[in-house]
């Protein structure tokens, strides 16, 4: 089938982002539709059918947010997908309300040509294969409704074997097969033996050889739609799987519509059968995207709700410094984790990306060998570390020119040993009790992650060591909180 060119609209207030986007995605082939605002491309949607909509969250008026609530109202672009672009760094809680609104994913800015042309040629070409099956469906509907009809007015051989032609295989995704009801003789089209994997030469159509490649827990469709042809019913629809000879499942979807004599009696049974396994693998990809986004969001409210209820101030000014500062610490980390899919964070990367704002000169030293964390690893150890930061920064080596700070780590036969030692900044004195930042840190890594943090307060600096279990299972974040200790009061420092 000839390329199909499909509508991509591109929805931005700024004329000069608008050329780049069509610059960008004009090798893609596809028809680029640009509008300067919200009510331009709401405009433009009420008229013509859009594959992808590429909208900026940030425009006067009505932003991409409400453009994309406002798409989503209409019945005929419910599964539009819309892709935002945003020019600022977004928070999970943006992000969490974006996907609300109907957004499939983000693009920052700067835009990433290969990346953004990569994004929307997988979504039109989703809306393409997706029109082209809804035809198909509509061919193959009819296609049976004429079948049928001439099957009942005439048995002669000439018109089956003009209506076996009309059922033709469609890009070998499609067969057609008749079963002959009295003697049991069967015959299959050239696209039923394409779907079966099977050749023509070597396979003699019986019913005990097709049931031998029936998938073993959908035996029973078949002997359902023989049951219910014995008692009358004239067709018969039913989605079911086969076991290729090179042992590959594949999922079918059939139909199946019988002839009868004069009698009442069947004679025969027509169907066809149209191979769906890319279809079923797109919806289980859905569903396992939707319960992905799903497991993520409530992590990171779960741990953004423990950091809003436990962080303590001495006035509003500094309870929202450290709440900022926690949740950017969090956002960093989703960040890392982002860019491997969700599939782990190395420690290095961890450690530079909380200790970036103090990496001038050679004040800090990172050793250690490369260890993988697992997601829920590495945020809670990424919470622990923006405590250390910030204590480091207010009273430690990290708040003066002088001090120094080594951060090393290793892997211990399956067991994280993290050191870190501050040396030069202002003199240390052992606190009196543990303020908030030392017990989260301890919180931290010892509930959540049953690892062990010991604090050693040395006049020349602090000395502390992280022991975190790699392979354990660790509890996840909507299940285990930090807990404050009862008995102790919070403070500003570790």
């Amino acid at each position: 089938m000839d390329h199909e060119k499909v509508n991509i609209l591109l929805v931005d207030d700024q004329p000069a982002k608008l050329l780049a986007y069509e610059v960008i995605l004009k090798e893609l082939g596809e028809n680029l539709v640009v509008a300067s605002s919200g009510r331009e491309a709401l405009e433009y949607l009420l008229k013509n059918e859009v594959a992808v909509i590429l909208v900026d969250v940030c425009m006067p008026e009505l932003d991409g947010f409400e453009l994309a609530a406002m798409i989503r109202e209409h019945p005929r672009f419910r599964k539009t997908a819309i892709i935002f672009i945003s020019a600022i760094q977004v928070s999970d809680f943006d992000r969490l309300r974006g996907y609300e609104m109907g957004a499939v994913d983000y693009v920052p800015v700067p835009v990433v040509p290969e990346v953004l042309r990569a994004k929307i040629k997988v979504f039109a070409e989703l809306y393409r294969k997706t029109r082209q099956l809804e035809r198909l469906n509509a061919e193959l509907e009819d296609r049976v409704r004429a079948r049928t009809a001439e099957l009942e007015e005439s048995h002669q051989r000439l018109v089956e074997s003009e209506q076996r032609r009309s059922l033709a295989i469609a890009a070998g995704k499609m067969g057609s097969w008749d079963w002959d009801w009295i003697n049991g003789d069967w015959m299959w089209d050239e696209g039923q033996y394409q779907i079966f994997g099977l050749d023509p030469k070597n396979f003699v159509v019986t019913p005990a050889n097709v049931q031998a490649l029936l998938h073993p827990d959908d035996i029973n469709e078949l002997r359902k739609a023989q049951a219910q042809f014995a008692k009358g019913v004239k067709s018969y629809e039913a989605e079911f799987r086969i076991v290729r000879p090179n042992g590959e499942v594949r999922w079918c979807a059939g139909t199946a519509a019988v002839t009868v004599d004069p009698a009442d009696r069947v004679v025969r049974v027509s169907g066809v059968t149209i191979d769906i396994t890319e279809r079923k693998h797109a919806e289980e990809r859905q569903n396992l995207l939707a319960r992905e986004v799903d497991h993520r969001a409530k992590n990171a409210l779960a741990l953004a709700q423990s950091i809003v209820r436990l962080t303590r101030g001495d006035n509003v000014k500094a309870y929202v410094e450290s709440v900022e500062g926690r949740i950017n610490a969090l956002a960093r980390v989703h960040t890392v984790l982002s860019l491997s899919s969700w599939q782990g964070a190395e420690i290095k990367r961890l450690v530079d990306e909380e200790l970036a704002p103090y990496s001038l000169g050679n004040r800090i030293s990172l050793s250690g060998p490369e260890v993988q964390l697992r997601p829920a690893t590495a945020q809670t150890l990424a919470l622990a570390l923006h405590e250390l930061v910030t204590n480091s920064a207010k009273y430690g080596a990290l708040s003066s020119q002088a001090g120094r700070l080594a951060v090393s780590w290793q892997d211990g036969t399956g067991v994280l040993e993290l050191i870190w030692e501050e040396k030069g900044g202002p003199p240390v004195q052992v606190p009196v009790s543990r303020g908030f930042g030392t017990r989260s840190v301890i919180a931290s890594i010892e509930s959540q992650l049953g690892g062990k943090a010991d604090f050693d307060w040395r006049p020349e600096g602090l000395l502390c060591r992280l022991s975190v279990p790699l392979f354990a299972k660790a509890a996840t974040p909507e299940r285990t909180a930090m807990r404050e200790p009862a008995n102790e009061r919070a403070s500003s420092g570790l």
